[in-house]
């Protein structure tokens, strides 16, 4: 596992993030993550937004960024956070830099009392960091996930009881209300 020191991300950050973006995504997808990227960190509706950066020698080599969600239930708005997206340069994927920068993101989550995190992601890669299929527990989407991507809409609670007691359609930020990031 390689070590990377993990901070809050900088308005200064942002074209390094960027660069980092295309680089990881590719000429397609890259552009679009970046604009999303820069979209959410606009968006008051993704406040309060939380942007780490994964650096090795100054360099920025991974990011993340977890959004302001909610589920609203009849007596209560339950504290949510979208964790989308996350990217690690190429020459360091598979390392443990990504890991590094969930775990970072979902304790400060937790910290600020979030109560839930979701994320539209790898099935095989965010159940080690302690995330389950959502739309089992009851929990959908913003858009609807098609049948045979299920399991990729995936939710972490931080409090043992709030699975069962709360359930609902998941609300995101504005600049996340895209069918196009929906999609897997």
């Amino acid at each position: 596992m390689l070590q990377a020191r993990i901070r809050e991300g900088r308005e200064s950050d942002l074209g390094a993030v960027r660069e980092l973006v295309f680089t990881a995504f590719g000429p397609v997808e890259g552009p679009v993550i970046a604009q999303l990227i820069s979209n959410l960190l606009l968006d008051p509706s993704a406040a309060p937004c939380l942007s780490l950066v994964a650096t090795i020698d100054r360099d920025i080599v991974g990011h993340v960024l977890f959004t302001h969600a909610e589920v609203r239930q009849p007596c209560r708005v339950v504290a949510a956070a979208i964790l989308a997206p996350l990217a690690v340069h190429p020459t360091v994927q598979s390392k443990g830099i990504g890991g590094q920068l969930v775990m970072a993101g979902l304790e400060s989550m937790a910290d600020r009392r979030v109560e839930l995190v979701f994320v539209l992601g790898h099935p095989d890669y965010y159940p080690r960091y302690g995330f389950q299929p959502a739309g089992v527990l009851g929990f959908e989407a913003p858009y609807p996930i098609p049948i045979e991507h299920a399991n990729a809409w995936m939710v972490q609670a931080f409090r043992p009881d709030i699975v069962g007691a709360v359930s609902g359609a998941v609300s995101c930020a504005a600049a996340l209300r895209d069918p196009q990031y929906w999609r897997d």
